[in-house]
C-alpha cells in the first residue's frame, strides 16, 4: 500500500467517513466507521496530515490527532465545497476535505486549546441565558397586555413590577401563580448570567493579552475575553484587514472586468464576536461625539468625521472594523494600545486620515 500523507475526515456524532491520499494525491483507501471503530483506527494511524471541517467537535479531534504526532488541519466548510466531486454525501465530503488540505493557498482554522474552548462555553451559555431572559420578558409583557397591564421593557423594572402584580386586582387569581413562577425563573436566569460574568471577568484578569486588549476604548470585558479565546493565534491572518474580513466586517464584493462593486457587510465568520465589536463601537462613537475637538484623539477625530459623512450605522461597522484591525496589531506585536503609534510609521504624514500603524 502506498504511504498515506493526507487524511480527510468527515466528522459526525456516530458515523465518520475517512479518505486517505498518498503523496501524489491519489486515493489510497476510503472507510466509513462508527465512533468506537474510528477511535481504534485513529490510534493506529501512521503520522500524516489529518484534515477536518471546522465544525462541532473538530477542535477536540484536532487536539486528539495533534497529541499523537499528526498535523491537524481544520478548514472552514465554505472552502471545502469547491473541491466536492459529485453529490453531497459523507464519502465525497471526506475526499473534498483531503483535496482542500493539500492546496498551497488554503487557509486553516487554528485549533483551540481546552482552556480557550472552556471560556467560550461560558460565553455561549451567557448568550443563551440572555436570550431566554429576553424571551421571558417579551412573553410576560404580551400576556399582561391582555389584561390592560403595560410593563416597561427594562428587565430591572419588570422584576420590580412582578411582585405587586401578584396582588393586583386586574390580574386574575388563577394567573398569579404563573407570575410567581415567572419571577423565580427571571431571578434564576439573572443569577446564571451573573455567574457567567464572574467567570469571564476572572479569565480577563488572568490573561495578559486580554488585559491589553481592554485598553482600547469600546472593548469591554466580554469582547476582550471572547477575542483572545476566539482568535488564539492572530498570526494565521497576514494583516488586520484579513481578520476583519474573516469577522464579516467588510463589504461583499461582486467585482468583475476591473469594475469594483461593493455591497453590504458580508456578516461571515464568528457572529458572536462580531456582535460584541459592533456593540463596543456604539460606546466608542458616543464618547467621540461628546469629546471636544481640541481634546479628541486622532481615532476619535476620524470617528466623528466619518459619522458626519456616512451616518450612524455605517460608522458603527467602520469602527468595529477599525477595532478588529487594532486588536490584531496589538496581539501580533504583543504591545499595549498606543493612540499615537501612527506617528512612528515611516509613511505617516500630517494629511493622513487613517491610522496607518494599526492597519
Amino acid at each position: 500500500m502506498d504511504e498515506i500523507t493526507t487524511v480527510g475526515v468527515d466528522l459526525a456524532k456516530e458515523v465518520f467517513a475517512v479518505c486517505m491520499l498518498d503523496a501524489r494525491g491519489a486515493v489510497v483507501e476510503r472507510k466509513v466507521l462508527r465512533r468506537a471503530a474510528f477511535e481504534r483506527w485513529a490510534a493506529t494511524l501512521p503520522t500524516c496530515t489529518v484534515a477536518m471541517e471546522a465544525c462541532g467537535s473538530a477542535h477536540h479531534w484536532g487536539r486528539y490527532f495533534a497529541a499523537r504526532g499528526h498535523t491537524a488541519r481544520l478548514i472552514a466548510a465554505e472552502f471545502v465545497g469547491a473541491f466536492r466531486q459529485g453529490g453531497k454525501n459523507d464519502g465525497n465530503d471526506a475526499l473534498a476535505i483531503a483535496i482542500a488540505a493539500r492546496q498551497p493557498t488554503m487557509r486553516f482554522v487554528a485549533v483551540k486549546t481546552v482552556e480557550q474552548q472552556t471560556i467560550l462555553c461560558w460565553h455561549r451559555a451567557r448568550a443563551g441565558f440572555n436570550d431566554e431572559r429576553t424571551a421571558l420578558i417579551n412573553r410576560l409583557r404580551g400576556l399582561l397586555a391582555e389584561f390592560g397591564i403595560v410593563i416597561p421593557r427594562s428587565s430591572e423594572r419588570l422584576l420590580k413590577a412582578l411582585a405587586p402584580l401578584t396582588e393586583d386586582a386586574r390580574v386574575p387569581v388563577s394567573l398569579r401563580p404563573l407570575l410567581l413562577e415567572a419571577r423565580a425563573q427571571f431571578e434564576a436566569l439573572a443569577a446564571r448570567i451573573a455567574r457567567c460574568d464572574l467567570e469571564v471577568a476572572a479569565h480577563v484578569r488572568d490573561n495578559d493579552a486580554a488585559m491589553r486588549v481592554r485598553e482600547v476604548l469600546g472593548v469591554g470585558v466580554l469582547t476582550a475575553s471572547a477575542f483572545v479565546a476566539t482568535v488564539p493565534d492572530p498570526t494565521v491572518f497576514r494583516h488586520g484587514r484579513q481578520l476583519s474580513a474573516w469577522l464579516g466586517l467588510t463589504p461583499r464584493q461582486k467585482s468583475s472586468g476591473g469594475k469594483t462593486r461593493l455591497g453590504d457587510s458580508s456578516r461571515r465568520g464568528d457572529g458572536y464576536l462580531r456582535t460584541l465589536l459592533v456593540q463596543g463601537a456604539r460606546s466608542a462613537l458616543q464618547v467621540a461625539l461628546k469629546t471636544p475637538p481640541d481634546k479628541a484623539t486622532r481615532l476619535q477625530g476620524w470617528i466623528t468625521a466619518l459619522y458626519l459623512r456616512k451616518g450612524y450605522h455605517k460608522t458603527l461597522i467602520a469602527i468595529a472594523n477599525k477595532h478588529a484591525r487594532i486588536l490584531w496589531a496589538m496581539r501580533v506585536r504583543d504591545q499595549h494600545f498606543d493612540p499615537n503609534a501612527w506617528q512612528r510609521h515611516p509613511r505617516a504624514a500630517p494629511s493622513t486620515t487613517a491610522m496607518v500603524a494599526t492597519a
